[in-house]
């Protein structure tokens, strides 16, 4: 629940009563957060919104469509007989130009410009209390720069985390890219998941969340698909104080699912196998490692043939038909990497370290 999620609640009431309307509030994300039943009608959009809690992309696609996310004030939108959808007016719950959520309202026709204009008051204070909300998550979500630190002294100033966090383990931490002009949105994850935009890392800044662990991919996936970039997963910690050790891993599962297209969009550090041990290198050792197979960076496809047919433990016809080439091809190109490695892929050690360098060379 929002900490304003009461006085939201009573707002949404008292405009249902004086419009004589069932009404909704929900954030940007169409994520419900008070609704008050009214008498009459009511779709299967406004039923599942509740019972949901939130509205599914499909509704949430139908509805952007009628541009209430740029809408200079209250959208009438139409009934649907097709889809069983009534009549509603959506009310953008605007503060300062910035959009914060949506009020709905059921309209049995009833709903006139100068009845709507007559709840406007509710109606700013329900956006100022979004802007609230929003403006609260942004200064906890700071914690994490301390939280996450790899200084002992900056966690310990971090900690005890406020009570309004309400995070208590195990927690997972989450990183992702993210394009600076789309930081806003984090506030409308749910309250129990922190956000922070900018955290340092090798190859450029990150966003950083922390959540509990049971909810992790959830909100890895919701995060990656709002930035349409990769995510990755840290492995979950009884308790925040340890949340530094599962950014590192979420850091590295991130880099995993940049590099590794089978990884991708979203990895979880505990399914990186035996990338999770490459990963703990130091770069240094990871380019040394690497350098082994470095021969075949000349030629992506022999570097992909050899790959290939060591994951499926040197199968000749299984490699030949996920290629998609003969046998006698595969036996090729097999020699022509032996030549070139000077590694022999019979000798189970020598065929250990190629497997493990062609792998490291993905991370680079």
């Amino acid at each position: 629940m929002y900490d304003n999620g009461g006085m939201l609640q009573e707002t949404v009431d008292e405009i249902a009563a004086r419009l004589g309307a069932a009404a909704t509030l929900e954030d940007r994300s169409l994520k419900l957060l008070a609704y008050a039943a009214q008498s009459g009608d009511i779709d299967t959009v406004r039923q599942e919104s509740i019972l949901r809690r939130r509205a599914s992309d499909e509704v949430r696609a139908y509805f952007e469509g009628y541009g209430i996310a740029t809408a200079p004030g209250r959208v009438r939108i139409p009934a649907d007989a097709e889809l069983g959808v009534l009549a509603r007016v959506c009310v953008p719950l605007r503060h300062d130009g910035v959009t914060y959520g949506y009020l709905w309202l059921l309209d049995d026709g009833t709903l006139t410009d100068e009845r709507l204009a007559s709840v406007a008051g509710l109606v700013g204070r329900a956006a100022a209390a979004l802007a609230q909300e929003a403006r609260r998550r942004r200064d906890l979500g700071a914690h994490l720069r301390e939280l996450f630190s790899a200084d002992a002294g900056e966690r310990a100033r971090a900690l005890p985390l406020p009570d309004a966090l309400d995070l208590r383990g195990p927690v997972a931490a989450i990183a992702v890219h993210g394009p600076a002009d789309r930081v806003a949105a984090l506030w409308t994850l749910p309250r129990d998941v922190l956000a922070e935009p900018g955290l340092p890392a090798a190859d450029g800044p990150l966003v950083g969340l922390l959540a509990p662990a049971a909810h992790a991919r959830e909100v890895a996936g919701r995060v990656q698909a709002m930035y349409g970039t990769a995510a990755g997963i840290g492995g979950a910690r009884d308790e925040p104080g340890e949340a530094w050790l599962s950014w590192r891993e979420a850091v590295g599962a991130l880099r995993a699912a940049v590099r590794v297209p089978g990884l991708a969009p979203v990895a979880d550090w505990s399914g990186l196998g035996v990338y999770r041990a490459l990963l703990r290198l130091a770069p240094a050792d990871l380019r040394e490692l690497a350098g082994e197979t470095a021969a075949l960076a000349a030629d992506p496809e022999l570097a992909r043939t050899v790959e290939g047919y060591l994951d499926r433990a040197g199968h000749v016809q299984e490699t030949a038909a996920a290629l998609g080439v003969h046998r006698q091809t595969l036996y090729y190109r097999l020699g022509k990497a032996e030549r070139l490695t000077g590694r022999d892929l019979g000798d189970g050690e020598a065929r250990l370290l190629v497997h493990l360098s062609l792998k490291a060379a993905r991370l680079l």
